[in-house]
C-alpha cells in the first residue's frame, strides 16, 4: 500500500509542477509501462473524451470477463487451460479497473478542511443502502 501511495503522490507532484490545475491520469500507459498524464484546463477536449470512452469500454469489458470467468470457475469440468486463461484475463481487467478508479479518485475535489475533519466519510453508511 505504501508503494501505491508513493506512486500516486509522485504523479500528483508531477501534475502540480506542470500546471496550476490537476492533471488527469489516462487509462493507458506508454510502451514501456509508464503512466500517461493529461494536463488541460478543459474536461471536454478530444483526449479527455477519448479517455472517458476508453474507461467506459474497459469497465464494460471487465464486466463481461467477470461473467465468463465465473462460468469457467463454476464448472468443475473446466480445463486447466480455460481456468488459466480466465485468470489472465481477470488480472488484465483488474489492472485496467484499478487505473480507472485511481484516475477518478485523483479527480475528486479536495474536501474542505472545515467539513468533518478531512478523514471522515462525506456520507454515512446508511446513505448507500
Amino acid at each position: 500500500m505504501r508503494r501505491i501511495d508513493g506512486d500516486r503522490r509522485r504523479r500528483q507532484d508531477l501534475a502540480d509542477a506542470v500546471s496550476e490545475h490537476r492533471a488527469r491520469l489516462l487509462p493507458w500507459t506508454t510502451g514501456d509501462g509508464k503512466s500517461c498524464l493529461l494536463s488541460t484546463d478543459s474536461t471536454g477536449g478530444y483526449v479527455s473524451r477519448l479517455a472517458d470512452e476508453t474507461e467506459a469500454a474497459q469497465l464494460a469489458l471487465a464486466e463481461e470477463v467477470l461473467k465468463e470467468a465465473r462460468e469457467v470457475l463454476g464448472d468443475s469440468l473446466s480445463t486447466y487451460t480455460n481456468v488459466r486463461y480466465a485468470g489472465i484475463r481477470l488480472a488484465d481487467c483488474l489492472t485496467d479497473v484499478l487505473r480507472v478508479a485511481e484516475s477518478r479518485g485523483l479527480r475528486l475535489p479536495e474536501p474542505d478542511a472545515g467539513e468533518g475533519g478531512g478523514d471522515a466519510p462525506a456520507l454515512s453508511a446508511e446513505a448507500f443502502g
